[in-house]
């Protein structure tokens, strides 16, 4: 089973690429639905959360309030890295449970794929046997994010706290560059699929 780590910044498309693997064949995981598990009342990383922040990021339930989250640690380096310090490795054991579950099943997919925005940040692709790359010109990334409902200033927080297309290029086992229609991208989606049963037919023989 080959294991794939997909990334890109904000509003770069990772999703919809994620969600046209999975139509192709690919087992799929986005490590936010992780995250918003851990979030939940009661759980590890809402405690983890509550603990570096206090109550006042958590709803009425008990669980995080993202967005009051997000004032508190998006614009502040040291606040995100103790954060990130704290929810990364609960994410990274989960992602690996999933992983395990998958290999054990009856019949493990060829390839299984991880969204995650931030991979190349907290140096999780290390995990990955592939490293694909989503990329967008900036300001099509921008209107991206302004129509789902991002404020310019959230938008500008978020994309300082990434890393740039450079960085994760250099990284990167294969790139799609999201900035025509959909069809285009289901084109270039197609074309990755083809590399990744490529890459998972080889791993399986060696």
């Amino acid at each position: 089973m080959l294991r794939v780590g997909l990334t890109g910044g904000i509003a770069s498309g990772k999703s919809t690429v994620g969600e046209m693997l999975a139509t192709l064949g690919a087992a799929w995981l986005d490590a936010d639905e992780v995250v918003a598990g851990l979030y939940e009342a009661g759980q590890p990383g809402a405690l983890a959360v509550a603990e570096l922040f206090g109550e006042a990021v958590l709803a009425p339930d008990g669980s995080v309030d993202r967005a009051a989250l997000a004032q508190q640690a998006l614009g502040n380096p040291t606040a995100r890295r103790a954060l990130h310090a704290r929810i990364h490795p609960l994410v990274r054991e989960e992602i690996r449970s999933w992983f395990a579950s998958l290999a054990c099943s009856d019949t493990p997919p060829q390839v299984a794929v991880v969204e995650a925005a931030l991979l190349v940040e907290t140096g999780a692709y290390r995990d990955f046997d592939v490293l694909v790359v989503v990329t967008a010109p900036l300001e099509v990334r921008r209107q991206r994010a302004l129509a789902a409902g991002f404020s310019p200033a959230q938008f500008d927080l978020t994309l300082q706290a990434q890393a740039s297309d450079e960085e994760r290029r250099r990284l990167a086992d294969a790139v799609v560059t999201n900035d025509g229609g959909l069809r285009a991208l289901a084109e270039q989606v197609a074309a990755l699929w083809e590399f990744l049963l490529a890459r998972a037919a080889s791993s399986a023989g060696r």
